[in-house]
């Protein structure tokens, strides 16, 4: 291009000159540098939940999407169509058909309650888990946390050949010419989307992919994330190897990680590359609270002598009272209600004193350096320890190293030396996805033949690189397959007693094999039988029942014990869940009144999902929703703004406030006293606010 720029100055004549400079201009903006792939058309999108009617584009629900019918009579239960490509009239099932939308019509999703698990009921954490077509889910998502996406973790389809994965609800194989630029187009638009989710200041994306399709995966990532710094893993998965005929024997595939920002690897321990997994090192650090040398008598330090309150029914701290004077009787200290008091007695009965002054054990209990016994119902004393002041200066330093917290917010202490700088080889025994995947996949769900599961621990690690340091981090998947992610986002909350939440996004789709049963029995896409046994209903979902309640489908409880951390199988997760599918609303058939019903979910996932998602028992449209549980508030009509207000004024955890109306002026007059509140205005076409599909 340069030299053709060198000719083109040695043109005398200066009018042809310069139109010449004009038009190769005009080509090199046009010329496409890097990755080129045809461009397929986008996905068209079945609307399953949207009833046909005359007038509706429609398509077999076992055909191609883009075979578009337009419907121009219905009777009883048959449906005059009108082919788009030939206008050949043809007659079909009112069941074989489902309504369609080509991409740039406008569709308004909805998010449609299916189920939930709560095993945490005194947490306000919520993850959520959404069956949907992830490019739809995306759009939604963008919406709801455009920017504020900490870490995205997507394990896609790895087009190897098998028929794995659909383009426009068809199957794509090795057959198919187009099938590397299908994926590709696949791929872009929903990567452009996920870049517009993650926090531009500090996030990263992690994709896992194998050897068909890396090195494109690898230009594409460099295309859209191009101010991004990106790295490639290769990783160790099955020291067994899938064979290759007449090629070398595969052990490995490859995670890429796009950091974004200021964003960076937390090490926590493994070099990665050693043949040996990393483990808590038990340090033995923690000092007896209890005094027991000759200045241990309550006599010589009453103002150590001090009650420490537990709750009865759980045994968990709730908080230390003031030194009781000398004369007074342990027995006579006030106790809070449904506690119990613990005195440092030694055990032949001899009144002693805590090492601990109660401010100084307030501030220890703060940071995680106090130390709690085993505890059984019905026990009245809890044994303490704490860590002394060398221990809490190394800590500081890094010379021990803080790998997270337990249940009770006490630290939990790592190997004595600084962690090491993990290796771009990962050859981790613990990431084998058949003992750590496909194992722990089948104990759960012992019916399942889910092909190639990730290793839990391998997800695990793949995150905890990047928030390991961010307890309250959002991480997304909508390539969730499993589940794996969020099992491995409640391993890194119960290792460190962190708040992480997880967005898993799924399809429904069903296996080839079972679309021909099926099929065979008259059964179509969207009837009961057949969204049963999709991927989300089949496996995800049970697997995130299963994982977070510590048992199998069969209700048995599930055997062994987590790796890295001291937790049984069994004992499952403090974690709450909500089970959604996007479904879609047709906007000329939906009353003004079911809208907001319907479209509520929506707006507990856009206030942080807090709380039980709230439901509506009737269409009623209310005036205004204080929710405190949710820490979110509607206002549906701004007469009643003075009522709202003073709401608003006695509920001071609201974080999230809805108001709808039409007029910008008047929202930004209704807002101007909610500093610190996320505030959005919605409306009074409720749908217009979320419609997706636009072609942005």
């Amino acid at each position: 291009m340069t030299l053709l720029q060198d000719l083109i100055q040695q043109i005398e004549d200066p009018a042809l000159r310069e139109r010449i400079l004009q038009e190769t201009n005009k080509l090199i903006k046009q010329k496409k540098f890097g990755l080129v792939f045809e461009e397929h058309l986008p996905e068209c999108t079945p609307l399953y939940d949207v009833p046909v009617r005359v007038g509706s584009k429609v398509a077999l629900k076992t055909g191609y999407v883009r075979d578009i019918y337009t419907v121009l009579k219905i009777d009883a239960r048959k449906v005059l169509c009108d082919r788009r490509e030939t206008h050949e009239q043809v007659t079909f099932e009112l069941d074989e058909l489902v309504v369609v939308a080509e991409f740039g019509e406008p569709i308004y999703p909805t998010l449609k309650p299916l189920d939930s698990v709560e095993n945490a009921p005194d947490s306000a954490l919520w993850h959520t888990l959404i069956e949907a077509d992830n490019y739809h889910a995306l759009q939604l998502l963008e919406y709801l946390y455009a920017g504020k996406v900490d870490c995205i973790y997507i394990d896609p389809p790895y087009n190897t050949g098998a028929k794995d994965w659909k383009y426009n609800n068809d199957y794509v194989d090795s057959s198919d010419a187009y099938r590397h630029s299908k994926w590709l187009s696949f791929m872009e638009k929903r990567l452009r989307l996920a870049k517009k989710l993650l926090n531009p200041d500090d996030s990263v994306l992690i994709v896992t992919i194998d050897e068909k399709e890396y090195l494109h995966l690898g230009c594409l990532l460099e295309e859209i994330f191009s101010e991004a710094r990106i790295q490639m893993i290769s990783s160790v998965i099955s020291p067994r190897g899938a064979m290759r005929k007449d090629m070398f024997t595969r052990v490995e595939e490859y995670i890429y990680y796009v950091f974004i920002g200021k964003s960076a690897i937390s090490p926590f321990g493994p070099d990665m590359l050693q043949f040996t997994d990393y483990k808590k090192v038990d340090i033995k650090v923690w000092a007896q609270l209890i005094r027991t040398s000759a200045n241990g008598p309550r006599s010589k330090r009453p103002n150590l002598f001090y009650p420490v309150y537990f709750n009865k029914k759980n045994g968990r701290y709730v908080g230390v009272g003031d030194p009781l004077p000398l004369n007074m009787p342990r027995e006579e200290a006030p106790i809070p209600e449904g506690c119990f008091a613990v005195f440092p007695i030694r055990r032949d009965g001899l009144e002693v004193s805590w090492a601990l002054q109660t401010e100084t054990f307030k501030m220890k209990i703060k940071k995680g350096y106090i130390k709690f016994g085993k505890w059984n119902p019905g026990d009245t004393t809890r044994a303490m320890a704490h860590l002394q002041k060398g221990t809490m200066e190394r800590i500081e330093n890094g010379d021990i190293k803080v790998i997270g917290k337990d249940e009770e917010g006490t630290v939990i202490l790592g190997e004595t030396a600084k962690a090491k700088r993990p290796s771009s080889i990962w050859n981790m025994p613990s990431h084998d996805a058949g003992s750590k995947g496909k194992n722990i996949l089948t104990a759960m769900l012992p019916y399942t033949d889910f092909s190639y599961p990730k290793s839990l621990y391998a997800v695990k690690d793949a995150l905890k690189f990047i928030v390991n340091d961010k307890p309250n981090a959002l991480i997304v998947d909508f390539f969730a397959g499993s589940g794996t992610t969020l099992h491995a986002v409640n391993l890194l909350n119960a290792e460190d007693n962190g708040t992480r939440r997880c967005i898993m996004v799924t399809n429904n789709e069903v296996s080839i094999d079972e679309v021909k049963k099926l099929n065979d029995e008259g059964l179509h896409p969207g009837d009961e039988r057949w969204e049963k046994n999709g991927i989300s209903r089949y496996i995800t979902w049970p697997r995130t029942l299963c994982s977070i309640k510590g048992i199998d489908v069969n209700g048995n409880p599930l055997k062994g014990e987590y790796l890295c951390i001291d937790k049984l199988m069994s004992e499952g997760f403090r974690a709450n869940v909500k089970y959604f599918k996007l479904s879609f609303l047709n906007k000329t058939s939906v009353a003004l009144g079911r809208q907001f019903k319907e479209l509520l979910p929506v707006l507990w996932m856009k206030g942080n999902a807090i709380g039980k998602c709230p439901e509506l028992e009737t269409d009623e449209i209310p005036a205004m929703l204080i929710l405190p549980a949710n820490k979110m508030a509607v206002l549906n009509d701004e007469i009643y703004y003075a009522e709202f207000d003073e709401e608003l004024k006695k509920h001071t955890e609201i974080e999230t406030v809805f108001i709808v109306t039409d007029s910008e002026s008047a929202y930004r007059e209704m807002i101007r006293h909610y500093d610190g509140k996320d505030c959005y205005q919605l409306y009074r076409d409720y749908l217009d606010n979320f419609r997706i599909n636009t072609g942005r």
